[in-house]
């Protein structure tokens, strides 16, 4: 598929590829976009970021210190999604600042996400998150539907692959989501 080609989810919308560049990583030796093996497509991240089975979430606290945790979650329609406790740490963290980055549990083959979580509510979009997270984890949901769950819409994403670190860095940025 070309670059700033759109692909279609099962339910007919469509999702907008992002535009892939190195990253700016002075002191690394990182090689220009043709150098390598290139620029990694995006069906790189989404594999990693589909087959990935812990993934961490990092939030930022209101006094501003860092705080990160694990979470299971699922990729599903170009977006991360995860449920936590209502009054967890990460939840009250995300109410007072969406921003987040997640990352994989993988250094080999990296993704990380820079986003912003959003609360959901949408009771279909639960149950097809909730049927995901199922099939992914053998893990019934269906008792923690009144609990919180979030979607991280990337806004930058990195791949980082170890085996051509500084041939193969690339940075996805997104439009308006």
């Amino acid at each position: 598929m070309p670059k700033g080609g759109k692909r279609k989810r099962a339910n007919s919308s469509s999702v907008t590829r992002p535009s892939a560049s190195r990253p700016h990583m002075p002191g690394y030796g990182i090689k220009g976009p043709s150098e390598g093996s290139g620029l990694l497509p995006w069906k790189w991240a989404e594999e990693r970021l589909q087959k990935t089975h812990n993934f961490w979430v990092a939030t930022t606290r209101p006094d501003g210190q860092p705080h990160v945790m694990p979470v299971w979650a699922v990729w599903m329609d170009g977006a991360l999604y995860f449920s936590t406790g209502a009054k967890s740490r990460k939840a009250r963290n995300l109410r007072a600042n969406p921003s987040c980055v997640v990352c994989g549990e993988h250094a080999r083959g990296q993704v990380v996400i820079e986003g912003s979580a959003k609360k959901m509510s949408d009771s279909e979009l639960w149950k097809r998150f909730a049927a995901k997270y199922q099939k992914k984890y053998d893990f019934d949901m269906s008792g923690y539907s009144s609990e919180p769950f979030y979607v991280i819409r990337p806004q930058t994403v990195f791949g980082l692959w170890e085996k051509d670190f500084v041939g193969s860095a690339t940075r996805w940025k997104f439009g308006k989501r």
